[in-house]
């Protein structure tokens, strides 16, 4: 697992592995991200148990990062032999593991399926592709996901029994695991989070700031476009912004700064995270969970970014490209159940024990 999106995904599907005592479930922490507010805070917070392997691989570019999770996850698979290997999402550590399983001919199960946002340069882009075309469970988030994948060949006939293999994987649209998530942190987040109290923060009353890919990050031009912009769409309004630990040194070198309205704060938990994204009146942000999670919540959103996977979330008109950024034109007061009714884990384990037992 690498960042924070993988972890809420994969104690989705933990938690329901748990209901399952004839399934044991060894959990790989490639180590991707490595401080405490950006890891270990979520298996505490989403009561799930600690990884049984940590390979504590970071802060390395994209080939050295990719090529050490290959070598180690490798080891780990022929020690364990597993049934089935999960891999979430987009992210180096992702592609590492699917590496890994397919080598070793054990089947992949990829959460997040058929996510494109077309272009090619952005890394997590890469991933995706590959790791879709070497998986033989492909859980789609999105109707609009199912169709990226019929368009590349990878679907069987829908309602095909037979059991699937990685050149014929099986397609589902289980729905959205981030929603199961969410929907058990805002219940938990209400009771416990004392976050507004404790930045002094009015709900509904300020923005909401995040910043972490490396297409922002890694590009000090783009980046002093992104800060300008935030700039200008902020005008006084009190922001928070939780810096991500890749923009810390990156920020110290670009002229451009924010103004002293941006509060500037160490990373936090997710419980606190959810609930100052439910109470902003808007979020600013590059990450593709957030996109997702301020729609649930209903809180209209500005993607950083010239593209975004969620298309349905910018159709809906509670998201838009902040190049595109004239305000909101929201289509309803409700968000569409696009992705799903929150019970996408239970799906996805019910379906790899079909899977497995099918092939037994």
């Amino acid at each position: 697992m690498g960042a924070r999106p993988q972890f809420i995904k994969a104690a989705a599907v933990s938690r329901e592995i748990a209901k399952h005592p004839e399934i044991t479930e060894y959990i790989i922490h490639t180590g991707q991200h490595y401080d405490d507010n950006m890891s270990a805070v979520f298996f505490r917070e989403m009561q799930i148990s600690a990884p049984d392997y940590h390979l504590t691989i970071n802060a390395l570019n994209h080939g050295a990062m990719t090529g050490r999770m290959l070598e180690k996850i490798e080891g780990i698979l022929d020690k364990e032999k597993p049934d089935f290997v999960l891999v979430y999402g987009d992210t180096n550590s992702t592609l590492g593991g699917t590496l890994a399983a397919s080598k070793l001919h054990v089947p992949i199960a990829h959460i997040e399926a058929g996510l494109r946002s077309f272009n090619k340069a952005m890394p997590e882009e890469i991933n995706r592709i590959l790791t879709d075309h070497m998986s033989t469970l492909l859980f789609c988030p999105s109707e609009i996901a199912v169709r990226n994948l019929e368009r590349e060949g990878l679907c069987l006939p829908r309602g095909a029994s037979r059991i699937p293999t990685a050149d014929q994987p099986f397609v589902a649209n289980v729905g959205d695991v981030m929603y199961d998530m969410l929907l058990f942190a805002v219940e938990i987040a209400e009771a416990k989070s004392r976050i507004h109290s404790q930045l002094s923060l009015e709900k509904k009353n300020y923005y909401l700031l995040t910043i972490h890919r490396a297409e922002n990050t890694d590009n000090y031009q783009r980046l002093k476009e992104i800060v300008n912009f935030v700039n200008n769409a902020i005008a006084d309004k009190t922001v928070i912004f939780p810096m991500h630990p890749r923009m810390v040194k990156i920020y110290e070198q670009v002229e451009i700064k924010f103004p002293e309205s941006v509060k500037i704060i160490e990373p936090l938990g997710y419980f606190d995270m959810v609930l100052l994204l439910k109470y902003a009146d808007v979020l600013f942000t590059d990450s593709g969970g957030m996109q997702k999670e301020a729609f649930w919540l209903k809180t209209p959103c500005v993607t950083l970014r010239d593209e975004t996977e969620w298309v349905e979330t910018v159709e809906s008109g509670w998201n838009v490209l902040y190049k595109n950024y004239e305000g909101f034109h929201v289509i309803s007061d409700e968000p569409p159940a696009i992705y799903g009714r929150g019970t996408a884990g239970t799906s996805i384990v019910k379906t790899i024990l079909d899977v497995v037992n099918q092939t037994r």
